[in-house]
């Protein structure tokens, strides 16, 4: 099968990340990386090989398909002239600054028979793929998502930034409608929203639990489940998930009224598999993973935790 022709935009932290697997996987030939700062650019084409651009309008037309790890601002107006230049398009999260602009991308992608996926990353995480069959009706979620405070992705406020990984799973797992939110949050050492909580309630009566912090001593990024059958606790730093359930006739003996599964699960490689799973769309015009419509429902979960916040802090003020 014909070479997929990729580039990525933007090859900062992340982005390095990216163009490293295009650069890799056999159905993929990296043409090119683009990013505003030559330097960065420049290091990254000669580590890979590949032509460096200061300028992303030089490869419009160039390319099949390609990342875009550039800041959020910038999502819009790069993914929409990729599109309409007839490529496919791997944005990553937040998809977009605005609901409208997402909207747009969205009708852009249709209108030209392209794929628009955005960068959720923890739907290829192995220990989410690994509970996958365990989850049926979730009646109460609770995720917690801690990381140190680093200068990298404080752009955006940590509900954009880290939050938003676990209301894109929350509502892929649930697939209901959100009827209420409350959040609370606040900033630490940015000028933006470094520490947030927020309780979502769906219209099926689930009820689910999201901590984000980006000021906290250790990293920890775990989900805790319960439903009508089952406790399931999913630690997706460490891979490891453990299923407990109620033992039943079917179940073998044991000494206590449990039964404990647990899987520690190999590390893989989530981008790579992310990336995969892209290409593997383009070629075959299968849906993707997580689409342009999933992008749009959780940045707008997103925001919404936002503004409350926001009031929040403005009414305490």
């Amino acid at each position: 099968m014909q070479k997929i022709r990729t580039a990525v935009i933007g090859v900062g932290y992340l982005g390095r990340f990216h163009a490293q697997k295009y650069a890799a996987l056999p159905q993929s030939q990296l043409v090119g990386v683009v990013d505003s700062s030559l330097a960065t650019c420049q290091a990254v084409g000669a580590e890979l090989g590949v032509p460096a651009y200061a300028d992303y309008h030089q490869l419009l037309g160039q390319v099949d398909a390609v990342s875009i790890v550039t800041q959020t601002p910038a999502h819009y107006a790069i993914a929409a002239d990729f599109l309409r230049a007839g490529a496919h398009v791997l944005v990553e999260k937040p998809m977009t600054e605005t609901l409208e602009q997402a909207r747009s991308l969205i009708e852009i992608a249709a209108a030209a028979g392209r794929i628009l996926q955005v960068g959720h990353l923890e739907r290829f995480n192995a220990a989410i793929l690994a509970a996958e069959p365990s989850l049926h009706e979730p009646r109460f979620l609770e995720c917690h998502r801690l990381a140190p405070f680093r200068e990298r992705g404080t752009d955006v406020n940590v509900v954009l930034d880290l939050m938003i990984h676990d209301i894109d799973i929350l509502q892929s797992i649930v697939r209901s409608p959100i009827v209420s939110i409350d959040a609370v949050g606040t900033p630490v050492f940015s000028d933006e929203i470094d520490i947030a909580n927020a309780r979502l309630r769906f219209a099926n009566g689930c009820v689910a639990n999201t901590t984000a912090s980006r000021v906290s001593l250790k990293t920890e990024r775990r989900l805790r489940v319960f439903q009508d059958d089952a406790y399931i606790s999913i630690d997706l730093q460490q891979k490891i998930l453990t299923v407990i359930r109620k033992r039943t006739a079917d179940t073998p003996p044991g000494p206590l009224p449990v039964s404990i599964e647990e899987q520690n699960l190999d590390q893989g490689d989530a981008l790579k598999a992310e990336i995969e799973s892209f290409l593997n769309c383009v070629q075959t015009g299968a849906a993707p993973v997580v689409s342009g419509e999933d992008g749009l429902q959780a940045l707008e979960t997103a925001l919404r935790i936002t503004e409350q916040v926001q009031a929040g802090q403005r009414e305490r003020a």
